[in-house]
Protein backbone atom coordinates (compact mmCIF):
# COMPACT_ATOMS: atom_id res chain seq x y z
CA UNK A 1 0.00 0.00 0.00
CA UNK A 2 1.35 3.45 -0.95
CA UNK A 3 2.35 5.59 2.02
CA UNK A 4 0.55 8.96 2.21
CA UNK A 5 2.65 12.03 1.45
CA UNK A 6 0.50 14.15 3.76
CA UNK A 7 -1.07 12.93 6.98
CA UNK A 8 -3.11 14.98 9.45
CA UNK A 9 -4.45 13.33 12.59
CA UNK A 10 -6.90 14.85 15.11
CA UNK A 11 -5.76 18.40 14.38
CA UNK A 12 -7.10 21.09 16.71
CA UNK A 13 -6.48 24.84 16.64
CA UNK A 14 -8.14 27.51 18.77
CA UNK A 15 -8.03 31.29 19.09
CA UNK A 16 -9.19 32.12 22.59
CA UNK A 17 -12.72 30.76 22.86
CA UNK A 18 -13.02 30.19 19.10
CA UNK A 19 -12.33 26.66 17.86
CA UNK A 20 -11.06 27.10 14.29
CA UNK A 21 -10.12 23.46 13.61
CA UNK A 22 -11.68 20.63 15.60
CA UNK A 23 -10.42 17.03 15.33
CA UNK A 24 -9.58 17.15 11.61
CA UNK A 25 -7.93 14.07 10.09
CA UNK A 26 -7.09 13.20 6.48
CA UNK A 27 -4.36 11.61 4.38
CA UNK A 28 -3.22 12.46 0.85
CA UNK A 29 -1.71 9.94 -1.57
CA UNK A 30 1.13 10.73 -4.01
CA UNK A 31 0.01 12.46 -7.20
CA UNK A 32 -3.46 13.38 -5.97
CA UNK A 33 -5.30 16.66 -6.20
CA UNK A 34 -6.84 16.59 -2.75
CA UNK A 35 -9.48 19.18 -1.95
CA UNK A 36 -10.22 20.95 1.32
CA UNK A 37 -13.64 22.43 0.64
CA UNK A 38 -15.88 24.60 2.76
CA UNK A 39 -17.31 28.08 3.25
CA UNK A 40 -15.08 30.99 4.22
CA UNK A 41 -14.36 30.81 7.93
CA UNK A 42 -14.79 27.03 8.06
CA UNK A 43 -11.18 26.40 9.14
CA UNK A 44 -9.64 25.41 5.80
CA UNK A 45 -6.80 27.93 5.71
CA UNK A 46 -6.01 27.45 9.40
CA UNK A 47 -5.73 23.70 8.81
CA UNK A 48 -3.29 23.93 5.89
CA UNK A 49 -1.20 26.70 7.46
CA UNK A 50 -0.85 24.53 10.55
CA UNK A 51 0.05 21.60 8.31
CA UNK A 52 2.74 23.76 6.67
CA UNK A 53 4.22 24.64 10.08
CA UNK A 54 3.10 28.27 9.92
CA UNK A 55 0.84 27.92 12.95
CA UNK A 56 1.20 25.92 16.14
CA UNK A 57 -1.45 23.29 16.69
CA UNK A 58 -3.21 22.95 20.01
CA UNK A 59 -3.57 19.22 19.45
CA UNK A 60 -3.01 16.49 16.91
CA UNK A 61 -0.20 15.78 14.47
CA UNK A 62 0.75 16.96 10.99
CA UNK A 63 3.21 15.20 8.69
CA UNK A 64 4.48 15.93 5.18
CA UNK A 65 6.64 13.25 3.54
CA UNK A 66 7.26 11.78 6.97
CA UNK A 67 8.39 15.06 8.56
CA UNK A 68 6.56 16.29 11.66
CA UNK A 69 5.77 19.86 10.62
CA UNK A 70 4.92 20.91 14.18
CA UNK A 71 8.23 19.78 15.67
CA UNK A 72 10.42 20.44 12.62
CA UNK A 73 8.69 23.00 10.32
CA UNK A 74 11.89 23.85 8.46
CA UNK A 75 12.36 20.22 7.44
CA UNK A 76 9.70 20.56 4.74
CA UNK A 77 10.86 23.89 3.36
CA UNK A 78 12.40 22.33 0.26
CA UNK A 79 9.67 19.76 -0.41
CA UNK A 80 6.50 21.78 0.28
CA UNK A 81 5.38 24.75 -1.83
CA UNK A 82 2.69 27.09 -0.54
CA UNK A 83 0.54 29.58 -2.44
CA UNK A 84 -1.14 31.63 0.27
CA UNK A 85 -4.48 33.38 -0.06
CA UNK A 86 -4.12 37.02 -1.09
CA UNK A 87 -0.33 36.82 -1.43
CA UNK A 88 1.21 39.93 -3.01
CA UNK A 89 4.56 41.24 -4.24
CA UNK A 90 6.22 44.62 -4.64
CA UNK A 91 4.47 46.62 -7.36
CA UNK A 92 7.60 47.15 -9.46
CA UNK A 93 9.09 43.65 -9.49
CA UNK A 94 8.59 41.84 -12.77
CA UNK A 95 7.28 38.29 -13.07
CA UNK A 96 10.66 37.02 -14.25
CA UNK A 97 12.54 38.84 -11.47
CA UNK A 98 10.22 37.44 -8.82
CA UNK A 99 10.70 33.86 -9.98
CA UNK A 100 14.48 34.23 -10.18
CA UNK A 101 14.58 35.90 -6.75
CA UNK A 102 12.61 33.10 -5.13
CA UNK A 103 14.67 30.47 -6.97
CA UNK A 104 17.71 31.76 -5.12
CA UNK A 105 16.19 30.63 -1.81
CA UNK A 106 16.40 26.92 -2.72
CA UNK A 107 19.34 24.54 -3.22
CA UNK A 108 17.87 22.88 -6.35
CA UNK A 109 15.22 25.20 -7.79
CA UNK A 110 13.15 24.71 -10.91
CA UNK A 111 14.33 26.37 -14.10
CA UNK A 112 12.71 29.86 -14.12
CA UNK A 113 12.19 29.83 -17.88
CA UNK A 114 10.49 26.43 -17.73
CA UNK A 115 8.21 27.68 -14.95
CA UNK A 116 7.31 30.77 -16.97
CA UNK A 117 6.41 28.53 -19.88
CA UNK A 118 4.43 26.05 -17.74
CA UNK A 119 2.33 28.85 -16.25
CA UNK A 120 1.88 30.71 -19.58
CA UNK A 121 3.89 33.69 -18.33
CA UNK A 122 6.74 33.78 -20.84
CA UNK A 123 5.23 36.74 -22.72
CA UNK A 124 4.72 38.57 -19.41
CA UNK A 125 8.13 37.94 -17.84
CA UNK A 126 9.14 41.63 -18.11
CA UNK A 127 5.81 42.99 -16.90
CA UNK A 128 5.72 44.59 -13.44
CA UNK A 129 3.52 42.96 -10.81
CA UNK A 130 1.22 45.99 -10.64
CA UNK A 131 0.51 45.67 -14.37
CA UNK A 132 -0.36 41.97 -14.35
CA UNK A 133 -4.00 40.94 -14.65
CA UNK A 134 -5.68 39.04 -11.83
CA UNK A 135 -5.21 35.75 -13.65
CA UNK A 136 -1.56 36.48 -14.38
CA UNK A 137 -0.93 37.34 -10.72
CA UNK A 138 -2.46 34.04 -9.68
CA UNK A 139 -0.34 32.13 -12.19
CA UNK A 140 2.75 33.91 -10.88
CA UNK A 141 1.74 32.95 -7.33
CA UNK A 142 1.52 29.32 -8.40
CA UNK A 143 4.92 29.60 -10.09
CA UNK A 144 6.46 30.90 -6.86
CA UNK A 145 4.94 27.96 -4.96
CA UNK A 146 6.61 25.59 -7.45
CA UNK A 147 9.96 27.31 -7.82
CA UNK A 148 11.60 25.13 -5.14
CA UNK A 149 10.72 21.94 -7.03
CA UNK A 150 8.36 20.78 -4.25
CA UNK A 151 6.84 17.32 -4.09
CA UNK A 152 3.71 18.75 -2.46
CA UNK A 153 2.01 22.11 -3.14
CA UNK A 154 -0.70 23.86 -1.13
CA UNK A 155 -2.85 26.14 -3.29
CA UNK A 156 -5.19 28.31 -1.21
CA UNK A 157 -8.23 29.95 -2.88
CA UNK A 158 -6.27 30.48 -6.08
CA UNK A 159 -9.24 31.51 -8.27
CA UNK A 160 -11.00 33.94 -5.91
CA UNK A 161 -11.76 37.18 -7.75
CA UNK A 162 -11.05 35.81 -11.22
CA UNK A 163 -13.53 36.02 -14.09
CA UNK A 164 -15.02 32.73 -15.38
CA UNK A 165 -12.57 32.36 -18.27
CA UNK A 166 -9.54 33.05 -16.05
CA UNK A 167 -10.85 30.48 -13.56
CA UNK A 168 -11.14 27.81 -16.27
CA UNK A 169 -7.66 28.64 -17.55
CA UNK A 170 -6.29 28.28 -14.02
CA UNK A 171 -8.00 24.91 -13.64
CA UNK A 172 -6.24 23.70 -16.78
CA UNK A 173 -2.93 24.85 -15.32
CA UNK A 174 -3.51 22.90 -12.12
CA UNK A 175 -4.02 19.74 -14.17
CA UNK A 176 -0.73 20.45 -15.92
CA UNK A 177 1.07 21.00 -12.62
CA UNK A 178 -0.22 17.66 -11.31
CA UNK A 179 1.02 16.02 -14.51
CA UNK A 180 4.56 17.07 -13.55
CA UNK A 181 4.32 14.82 -10.49
CA UNK A 182 3.38 17.36 -7.82
CA UNK A 183 0.81 16.33 -5.21
CA UNK A 184 -1.64 19.20 -4.68
CA UNK A 185 -3.73 20.26 -1.70
CA UNK A 186 -6.39 22.55 -3.13
CA UNK A 187 -8.13 24.81 -0.62
CA UNK A 188 -11.33 26.29 -2.03
CA UNK A 189 -14.83 27.48 -1.21
CA UNK A 190 -15.95 26.96 -4.83
CA UNK A 191 -18.02 23.79 -5.18
CA UNK A 192 -17.61 23.63 -8.97
CA UNK A 193 -13.84 24.00 -8.66
CA UNK A 194 -13.59 21.10 -6.21
CA UNK A 195 -15.87 18.94 -8.35
CA UNK A 196 -13.87 19.71 -11.49
CA UNK A 197 -10.34 19.26 -10.10
CA UNK A 198 -10.25 17.03 -7.04
CA UNK A 199 -9.60 13.29 -6.99
CA UNK A 200 -10.75 13.21 -3.36
CA UNK A 201 -11.76 15.85 -0.85
CA UNK A 202 -12.94 16.64 2.63
CA UNK A 203 -15.76 19.09 3.31
CA UNK A 204 -15.11 21.25 6.39
CA UNK A 205 -17.79 23.21 8.20
CA UNK A 206 -17.38 24.90 11.56
CA UNK A 207 -13.88 23.51 11.89
CA UNK A 208 -14.94 19.87 11.51
CA UNK A 209 -14.97 17.42 8.61
CA UNK A 210 -18.59 16.73 7.66
CA UNK A 211 -18.00 14.66 4.51
CA UNK A 212 -15.11 13.01 2.66
CA UNK A 213 -14.63 10.95 -0.46
CA UNK A 214 -14.48 11.45 -4.21
CA UNK A 215 -16.74 14.21 -5.58
CA UNK A 216 -18.66 11.70 -7.69
CA UNK A 217 -18.96 9.25 -4.83
CA UNK A 218 -20.34 11.88 -2.47
CA UNK A 219 -22.88 13.05 -5.04
CA UNK A 220 -23.93 9.53 -6.06
CA UNK A 221 -24.34 8.61 -2.41
CA UNK A 222 -27.10 11.15 -1.90
CA UNK A 223 -30.53 9.80 -1.20
CA UNK A 224 -33.83 11.58 -1.65
CA UNK A 225 -35.64 13.44 -4.38
CA UNK A 226 -34.76 13.81 -8.05
CA UNK A 227 -36.13 16.47 -10.39
CA UNK A 228 -36.89 16.36 -14.11
CA UNK A 229 -37.53 19.61 -16.02
CA UNK A 230 -39.66 19.47 -19.19
CA UNK A 231 -40.30 22.25 -21.70
CA UNK A 232 -43.53 22.28 -23.72
CA UNK A 233 -44.85 24.39 -26.57
CA UNK A 234 -47.29 27.10 -25.48
CA UNK A 235 -50.31 25.35 -27.00
CA UNK A 236 -49.83 22.14 -24.97
CA UNK A 237 -48.30 23.32 -21.71
CA UNK A 238 -51.70 23.55 -20.03
CA UNK A 239 -52.64 20.00 -20.98
CA UNK A 240 -49.22 18.77 -19.86
CA UNK A 241 -49.64 20.44 -16.49
CA UNK A 242 -52.99 18.68 -15.99
CA UNK A 243 -51.49 15.28 -16.80
CA UNK A 244 -48.54 15.83 -14.48
CA UNK A 245 -50.74 17.12 -11.64
CA UNK A 246 -52.84 13.94 -11.86
CA UNK A 247 -49.66 11.91 -11.83
CA UNK A 248 -48.47 13.65 -8.65
CA UNK A 249 -51.81 12.84 -6.99
CA UNK A 250 -51.74 9.15 -7.89
CA UNK A 251 -48.19 7.89 -8.54
CA UNK A 252 -45.90 6.99 -5.61
CA UNK A 253 -42.76 8.10 -7.49
CA UNK A 254 -44.02 11.66 -8.13
CA UNK A 255 -44.30 14.09 -5.23
CA UNK A 256 -44.38 17.62 -6.66
CA UNK A 257 -45.12 19.47 -9.91
CA UNK A 258 -44.38 23.17 -10.38
CA UNK A 259 -43.86 25.60 -13.21
CA UNK A 260 -40.42 27.18 -13.39
CA UNK A 261 -40.44 30.84 -12.38
CA UNK A 262 -39.69 33.15 -15.28
CA UNK A 263 -39.34 30.32 -17.80
CA UNK A 264 -42.54 29.97 -19.87
CA UNK A 265 -43.45 26.42 -20.81
CA UNK A 266 -41.07 24.70 -18.35
CA UNK A 267 -42.45 22.35 -15.71
CA UNK A 268 -40.38 20.72 -12.96
CA UNK A 269 -41.45 17.30 -11.71
CA UNK A 270 -39.91 16.05 -8.46
CA UNK A 271 -40.05 12.59 -6.94
CA UNK A 272 -38.05 9.46 -6.23
CA UNK A 273 -35.00 8.45 -8.30
CA UNK A 274 -37.53 6.69 -10.60
CA UNK A 275 -39.52 9.86 -11.32
CA UNK A 276 -38.53 9.92 -15.00
CA UNK A 277 -39.91 6.39 -15.49
CA UNK A 278 -43.27 7.64 -14.20
CA UNK A 279 -43.38 10.83 -16.28
CA UNK A 280 -42.53 9.43 -19.72
CA UNK A 281 -45.36 6.83 -20.00
CA UNK A 282 -47.97 9.31 -18.70
CA UNK A 283 -47.03 11.89 -21.32
CA UNK A 284 -46.88 9.25 -24.05
CA UNK A 285 -50.36 8.02 -23.19
CA UNK A 286 -51.68 11.60 -23.49
CA UNK A 287 -49.76 12.05 -26.79
CA UNK A 288 -47.81 14.97 -25.32
CA UNK A 289 -44.21 15.35 -26.51
CA UNK A 290 -41.99 17.85 -24.67
CA UNK A 291 -39.60 20.00 -26.69
CA UNK A 292 -36.86 19.38 -24.14
CA UNK A 293 -36.24 17.09 -21.16
CA UNK A 294 -33.41 17.42 -18.68
CA UNK A 295 -32.62 16.05 -15.26
CA UNK A 296 -31.41 18.48 -12.62
CA UNK A 297 -27.81 17.52 -11.94
CA UNK A 298 -26.88 17.09 -8.32
CA UNK A 299 -23.73 18.82 -7.09
CA UNK A 300 -21.55 19.11 -4.01
CA UNK A 301 -23.91 21.85 -2.82
CA UNK A 302 -26.54 19.14 -2.42
CA UNK A 303 -24.02 17.11 -0.43
CA UNK A 304 -23.41 20.08 1.85
CA UNK A 305 -27.14 20.54 2.37
CA UNK A 306 -27.56 16.84 3.14
CA UNK A 307 -24.80 16.69 5.76
CA UNK A 308 -25.36 20.07 7.44
CA UNK A 309 -29.07 20.67 6.97
CA UNK A 310 -28.49 24.13 5.51
CA UNK A 311 -27.69 25.70 2.18
CA UNK A 312 -24.13 26.59 1.28
CA UNK A 313 -23.33 30.20 2.20
CA UNK A 314 -20.08 31.98 2.90
CA UNK A 315 -19.14 32.82 6.47
CA UNK A 316 -16.79 35.36 8.02
CA UNK A 317 -13.16 35.16 7.03
CA UNK A 318 -10.72 33.17 9.12
CA UNK A 319 -8.17 34.92 11.38
CA UNK A 320 -5.20 36.53 9.65
CA UNK A 321 -2.10 34.41 9.22
CA UNK A 322 0.19 36.32 11.60
CA UNK A 323 -1.03 35.69 15.15
CA UNK A 324 1.18 36.23 18.17
CA UNK A 325 2.71 32.93 19.26
CA UNK A 326 1.66 31.02 16.15
CA UNK A 327 4.94 30.77 14.35
CA UNK A 328 7.24 27.93 15.31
Amino acid sequence: MTEPVVEVRHLRKTYGDKVAVDDVSFAVSPGEIFGILGPNGAGKTTAVETLAGMRRADGGTTHVLGHDTQKHPTAVRDVLGVQLQEATLHDKITAGEAIRLFAGFYPAPADPDELLALLDLTDHADKQFRNLSGGQKQRLSIALALVGNPQVAILDELTTGLDPQARRNTWDLIDRVRDTGVTILLVTHFMDEAERLCDRLVVIDGGRIVAEGTPRGLIDGLEGDRTVVLRFADEVVGAAREVLDRLAATHPDVTRVEEMDGVPGEIAVTGTPRVLFAVVPALAEADLVPDDVRTVTRTLEDVFLAVTGRTYVEQDEEPALVTEGDRS
